[in-house]
């Protein structure tokens, strides 16, 4: 029997675990001098202004939402095909979520279809860079700053009045190293969200960093709000209480306990170091697949960014397998299990979950992304997999569809 092939294993080695070793005999764990250089390699990495670390996606972009003074009786435009956490955040907040369908046959939204969507209470518009494949951003650039757009805009905040316009926060979970025109996401959006959990591309186990690009605006002194809301509103974290003779701190606002640890920033400093690397390495894997399944009849390979100019972070291979074998889907899963290959699923549209459904959201008003789902299927995809393995697992869907080219 070939050896197993995993979906998502962590990309941990030994480097990484000196450097959590290191960590731990420093005498130093909490949040301390290896988050400050974490945040200022992610800057130089992406491109960003600022760099904000924090425990995960979900809690640093809520941190961001509440900064910017998102509440009840606003809207807040996410896909309709994304992860539970992109609308969870805006349900927080007592805000609205607005969904929106995908665009064409693919899993992510686009301008046109946001900008139906926006009306005077859209504070702020979520897209997200499903797989890592980037949405247009030259498209959403320019759309959220022509004069229609801010026309529309009312704003209530200080930060609104600032900025003049809806927020764009990229929903970049998936997308850490994926390039527009040459440049990085994290320095397209205003705010820009990674996730480091366990099975993204860099992992840090659990943690997140948000990338400000906020124009007009001091990006240092934002990203130093949002810190300080993320650490119960104290205006000293642990590291500058310890200096001598600061001890004395205040809470400014009730705030919240979103930080991240020096034992996870040093995993990620580690892998950053890397990732360069690791992105050639999956590019490369992703090619193989576009290779291997070209010829599938009737399925649909991922967009990983062409049309628009950009790069993928190839952080997921989600296949859309034949229409007319949709029923079939779960039957290879578990052919593909009983060859020792690991697939997933991403994601169940947001209407389909009840807490959504619950509240009014019904799929039959999402008709491209419930197509695009029905067919999808994540074929493995991650930096200790070989060519040989990508043709294996191309080779397994074959069979079972019974397409040989």
């Amino acid at each position: 029997m070939p050896r197993a092939i995993a979906f998502a294993p962590p990309p941990i080695d030994q480097d990484v675990v000196d450097a959590v070793t290191r960590v731990l005999h420093s005498g130093w764990i909490t949040t301390g001098p290896e988050v400050a250089a974490f945040e200022r390699e992610l800057e130089e990495f992406t491109g960003g202004a600022a760099a904000v670390c924090g425990n995960s996606w979900t809690a640093m972009a809520e941190l961001a939402l509440r900064w910017y003074g998102v509440g009840p009786g606003d809207e807040v435009i996410v896909p309709a095909y994304t992860y539970c956490a992109t609308a969870n955040i805006v349900v927080h907040l007592g805000a609205t979520p607005v969904m929106v369908d995908s665009a064409g046959a693919g899993f992510n939204t686009d301008w046109p279809t946001i900008q139906r969507a926006i009306t005077p209470r859209t504070k702020v518009i979520i897209p997200v860079d499903f797989a890592g494949h980037p949405v247009d951003r030259r498209a959403l650039a320019e759309g959220l700053n022509a004069p229609e757009t801010r026309s529309l805009f009312c704003p209530a905040t200080p930060a609104q009045e600032a900025l003049g316009r809806p927020l764009w926060l990229a929903d970049a979970a998936h997308a850490l190293g994926a390039e527009q025109e040459g440049r990085r996401v994290g320095s397209w959006a205003d705010v820009a969200g990674f996730s480091f959990h366990a099975v993204k591309n860099l992992t840090t186990a659990e943690g997140g960093a948000l990338l400000l690009n906020l124009p007009g605006m001091d990006n240092r002194a934002v990203a130093a709000e949002l810190k300080t809301l993320g650490l119960h509103g104290q205006n000293r974290d642990a590291a500058a209480k310890f200096k001598s003779g600061a001890w004395r701190y205040d809470v400014i606002t009730p705030g919240y306990k979103c930080n991240l640890s020096d034992i996870h920033a040093a995993m990620g400093r580690v892998q950053l170091g890397k990732y360069d690397k690791h992105l050639a390495m999956r590019a490369a894997l992703a090619d193989r697949y576009d290779q291997q399944l070209a010829n599938l009849h009737g399925a649909s390979l991922p967009e990983r960014g062409e049309a628009s100019n950009a790069r993928s972070a190839d952080h997921l291979y989600p296949l859309r397998i034949p229409a007319e074998m949709a029923d079939r889907r779960d039957e290879l899963i578990e052919h593909l299990r009983s060859k020792e290959i690991a697939s997933n699923v991403h994601f169940q549209p947001l209407p389909l979950l009840s807490a959504y459904g619950q509240l009014g959201y019904k799929s039959e008003d999402y008709p491209r992304a419930m197509a695009a789902f029905s067919r999808e299927i994540s074929l493995p995809l991650h930096t200790q997999m070989s060519i040989e393995d990508v043709d294996r697992v191309a080779e397994e869907v074959y069979a079972f569809l019974q397409l040989k080219p």
